[in-house]
């Protein structure tokens, strides 16, 4: 082979080198701008794995996005939603996203429910809730409510006892 046939052979080996490093480049650069445009794509998510001894809610949305629960004390167990009309449509609709526990630590008005919702709707990929959506503002302003706190409650206690000095 003359000096002339090898310096062919390794200009055709860098043109390939570099049309396989071009694609490798155009790859990634085409994965990185799916991943601009979709930033709500679980690519990297793991599901978490969670122990028994977990603190964390460890109820999962198929039990809690089901209507079916016991109920205590007006409390539906798996949600801590408080029973009344609406309920179901609240776990339906509410649950499949976030934490019944979201809701429930919340207290607003009608008109504050409802902003919120919009803003879920605008910002979050919320679903347009329907017919749903009257019974599920009306049971959020009758439940969770804002409430009117002054200073607690005094204490009542029964059987004082004496210090000693």
């Amino acid at each position: 082979m003359n000096d002339k046939e090898n310096f062919l052979t390794q200009i055709k080996l860098l043109g390939k080198s570099l049309v396989l490093f071009s694609a490798v480049i155009v790859s990634i650069c085409a994965f990185i701008l799916y991943l601009v445009l979709n930033p709500n794509a679980d690519i990297f998510k793991a599901t978490p794995e969670i122990s028994e001894t977990s603190s964390i809610d460890t109820t999962s949305t198929a039990e809690i996005s089901s209507f079916e629960g016991e109920i205590k004390n007006g409390i539906h167990v798996p949600t801590g939603f408080v029973e009344d009309d609406g309920l179901e449509a609240v776990i339906n609709n509410c649950t499949n996203c976030h934490s019944a526990k979201l809701v429930t630590q919340n207290r607003m008005s009608k008109e504050n429910w409802l902003a919120t919702i919009r803003w879920m709707q605008e910002t979050q990929n919320l679903w347009d809730l329907g017919d749903d959506e009257p019974l599920i503002l009306d049971y959020l302003a009758t439940n969770y409510a804002p409430k009117e706190k002054g200073r607690r409650a005094n204490l009542e206690i029964e059987d004082w006892y004496e210090l000693k000095q």
